[in-house]
């Protein structure tokens, strides 16, 4: 639809979705804070003219609100894909007339994939030796280790079988040359970078800034591993991405269309510390060893513009990216997944942290075997929490879904939770690094009680406030978890609360007046294994045998990674500077 970024910034112009801003802004923190601000107001995308220390100038928000996401990919992608799960569905076992109805499901295949071009503007200047230090690289939160390129493209193929994989990971500049390469478990690069280690060989590595918006949406897309990137980017753009050979003989192609490339490569056994970071979960990610990306040259369009996005508590963009591929993927779930009707995973909470699918139930436990798929399979299996229920719902209304799975729970049965497993690299709450737990929750078949949906009784002395989120959860709040550690244990023994099915422990309250604040705030401070209580446990057969409450601790505990909070100096600044960026209103 867009073959560069370009084309996509014009129509955001004609359509009122750009402001440019003339006055100098610090790429340092400044820069962000007024990115995070237009963001929270659904305003429009942002372009930096004059951006302090570099000469390109820097685009944000790109794709932050449904209506950009709209203008960048318009409806054909996502009928494309309901076309051809039914094409699937409707030509085994083959027969002529089907595959004739079907035919322009051919035609639109022959499409995907890339195309080779000598007229490529991103060769139209080469920078060797590499001057990273001359890019418009933010620093987003002032805790953070440095700059950090937030959405570059990273091209990588594997040492033998030569399957590429192109995805976002941060790359923390440490100098005018090299950065890190942030592969975290279950990320396609880090698997090629690890064989790559195997053979004792380096890996090449390019990373492009910009191109065409499916360019970037593919790098972002949870596919499965081996799956290849570029032919979504075409099935994205409508029609095949143009590529062209580089002119140093590294042994990637380039995107024609691409802002920047820089292009090096990871050496084996090469670490350096990597870190912190303000990232998606709203919380810093801390100082962590990573491969190191040693850039040899920069390659851009003589009027490159620079790329980026800014990432914290949610929403932030990625929010909208995240939202828009799960309902262009969705169709394809009950494919690879058959008895998985639904499913989706919630922003608000970074998505690995809370999950929902609507499964299949025709046997007895068949929902188990369903939750058992969705765990080992790509990116979800970082998923922390996941509820299922077996009767058609609209899991993106939360509360509503949260009422029917209570309404249906027995936790003497249907609560699991599996101890030493893997787990998101950005979640801490375990007090490890991807390593934690999981939890499983079922609500099927008919209700088993009534929820309660008011809590008028005396609190006890230990607790101060009590709110109710949805029928059936109870928001609790009371002293602090280094005040009170055993708080959590306490309530779910109380008789006062032995109606509640569910109950969240939070230091406020108020969370629950709000469903996007409850959803962070509570599935981003509990790990199932740690921080899940019960009025009893027991175990029979093999099986954590729980009676109600449960009881879930969201308070924060100590070793947490902090909260991201913008520095008091820096929301000044962007407070008495605001009608310089926005001379005439945002």
């Amino acid at each position: 639809m867009h073959p560069s970024l370009r084309t996509f910034l014009d129509l955001l112009t004609r359509e009122n979705e750009t402001i440019t801003i003339k006055a100098e802004v610090d790429p340092y923190l400044e820069l962000a804070e007024i990115h995070r601000r237009v963001i929270d107001e659904g305003g429009p995308a942002l372009l930096f003219e004059n951006v302090k220390g570099s000469r390109y100038p820097v685009v944000t928000n790109m794709f932050g609100t449904e209506r950009r996401i709209d203008l960048a990919f318009g409806p054909k992608p996502e009928s494309f894909v309901r076309e051809m799960v039914h094409v699937a569905e409707s030509i085994l076992p083959p027969n002529l007339p089907e595959l004739w109805k079907r035919r322009s499901v051919a035609l639109e295949l022959l499409k995907l994939g890339t195309t080779n071009t000598t007229r490529s503007p991103i060769t139209q200047v080469v920078d060797r030796p590499a001057r990273l230090d001359q890019l418009p690289v933010l620093t987003t939160w002032q805790e953070d280790g440095g700059p950090f390129i937030t959405l570059p493209l990273v091209y990588t193929e594997h040492p033998l079988t030569k399957k590429h994989n192109l995805g976002i990971y941060r790359m923390h500049v440490f100098d005018a040359g090299s950065t890190g390469l942030h592969w975290q478990i279950q990320k396609g690069g880090g698997f090629h970078y690890h064989e790559a280690e195997r053979l004792e060989q380096p890996l090449p590595v390019t990373v492009f800034l910009g191109g065409p918006p499916a360019l970037i949406l593919a790098a972002i897309a949870p596919l499965p591993e081996d799956v290849p990137e570029l032919v979504l980017a075409s099935l994205l753009a409508g029609q095949k991405l143009k590529m062209t050979r580089n002119p140093l003989g590294h042994p990637h192609r380039l995107a024609a269309e691409a802002e920047f490339a820089l292009v090096g490569s990871a050496a084996p056994h090469e670490r350096q510390p990597e870190g912190p970071f303000g990232d998606h979960y709203g919380y810093y990610s801390l100082l962590h060893d990573y491969p190191v990306f040693k850039v040899d040259a920069i390659f851009h369009r003589r009027d490159a513009i620079y790329p980026a996005t800014v990432v914290g508590k949610p929403r932030q963009e990625d929010f909208f990216i995240g939202d828009y591929l799960q309902k262009l993927l969705s169709p394809l779930f009950p494919m690879v997944m058959p008895s998985v009707r639904d499913l989706w995973t919630y922003g608000e909470t970074g998505f690995h942290s809370l999950c929902a699918a609507v499964v299949r139930e025709r046997y007895g436990r068949e929902a188990l075997v369903s939750g058992f798929r969705i765990l080992g399979g790509g990116r979800l299996l970082l998923t922390k929490i996941l509820l299922l229920t077996d009767t058609p719902q609209d899991l993106k209304n939360f509360p509503a879904l949260f009422e029917h799975v209570l309404e249906r729970f027995r936790p003497e049965t249907d609560l699991f939770v599996f101890s030493n497993v893997s787990m998101d690299t950005l979640d801490y709450t375990s007090g490890m690094v991807n390593e934690g737990s999981k939890a499983i929750m079922l609500g099927l078949g008919d209700p088993v009680r009534k929820l309660p949906r008011e809590f008028k009784q005396q609190l006890p002395g230990y607790l101060s406030r009590a709110e109710v989120f949805c029928g059936g959860c109870l928001v609790l709040q009371g002293g602090s978890f280094t005040e009170d550690e055993s708080l959590a244990a306490r309530i779910a023994s109380d008789p006062l609360f032995e109606n509640w099915p569910l109950i969240v422990v939070h230091d406020d309250a108020s969370v629950a007046r709000s469903s996007p604040d409850f959803l962070w705030a509570t599935w981003t401070r509990f790990e199932p294994a740690s921080d899940i209580y019960a009025a009893r446990t027991t175990v029979q057969r093999h099986h954590l045998v729980y009676k109600a409450p449960i009881v879930i601790d969201a308070r924060t505990k100590p070793g947490f990674p902090d909260e991201l909070i913008v520095r008091d100096d820096i929301a000044a600044l962007v407070d008495s500077r605001w009608t310089q960026y926005f001379p005439r209103g945002l």
